[in-house]
Order: C-alpha cells, then structure tokens, then sequence
C-alpha cells in the first residue's frame, strides 16, 4: 500500500532503524544489513524449578539458557525468606546474588518477577528456602 504525498507539505517523513557497526557507526536496517538477533527457534526452556515446602531446603539446579530472563514465583501462606543462589563449579560453590555489591535476590513475601539473566554457560541457580512458618510453593523458570 502506498501513500500519495500531498500539499501543503509536499514531503514524508520517514524513520529508518539502525544498529551499531563494529567501528560504532550506524548501519540502517535494510534487505542487504538485517538487524542482528539471537535465533532461539527449536531450543526448549530448561524444566522449571518447582517444589512446595513446610521445611527449610535448599532447591536446585536449575540451568537456565543465556540471555533470557528467569522469572521467580513465590506462593502460598508461609513466612521466612528465600534467596536466589548462583553457582559455575555445578553447586560445589553457591553464592548469593548481587547488585553494586550488595545482595539483593532475597525474598520474604510472594512474588511473581524476573530475578536474573545468565550470561555464563553451564552455570545454576539454587534457591535457599528458609519458612518459619506456613507452606510455600516456589517456582523457576524460562
């Protein structure tokens, strides 16, 4: 479908996408310069994470794909706190999450949210439960 370009402007306005070249010059989207993108059709999610727990326990692995956010859903009647664990030795070594330093992947009421984005392959994320109270169910997932 076209559009004739009429008076009084005489003139369409037009946008153009661009991305960064390897010199950090802008290329335009075009036939011949596609916009880059990471295909992921055909790769299934990794198995979620699920549980329900009255106990303290410590869940886990879950391996999750890289650069896709991981979602943490928290339920249920309970009190306590859970934190999200990393680990790239295959659990031998668990640490808490962090921002600027400080840890921040703690959790003491419901919740549904993304809580990381893995860049590193083959590394796995725990969760450490901790109710004092209640039932909670847990889930992590792609």
């Amino acid at each position: 479908m076209t559009t004739a370009i009429q008076s009084p402007g005489g003139y369409a306005a037009s946008r153009a996408v661009a991305f960064a070249a390897a010199d950090g010059s802008a290329l335009l989207v075009s036939a011949a310069q596609p916009l880059p993108v990471v295909v992921s059709a055909g790769t299934a999610a990794p198995t979620p994470l699920t549980g329900t727990t009255t106990a303290a326990l410590q869940a886990g692995p879950f391996e999750p794909m890289a650069g896709r956010p991981v979602t943490l859903v928290l339920h249920g009647e309970w009190t306590g706190t859970v934190r999200l664990l990393r680990s790239a030795d295959a659990g031998l070594t668990k640490v808490p999450v962090t921002l600027g330093g400080s840890e921040w992947g703690v959790f003491g009421a419901n919740c549904c949210e993304p809580v990381w984005e893995e860049h590193e392959a083959g590394a796995q994320l725990y969760l450490d439960i901790a109710p004092t109270l209640g039932t909670l169910m847990y889930r992590l997932a792609q």
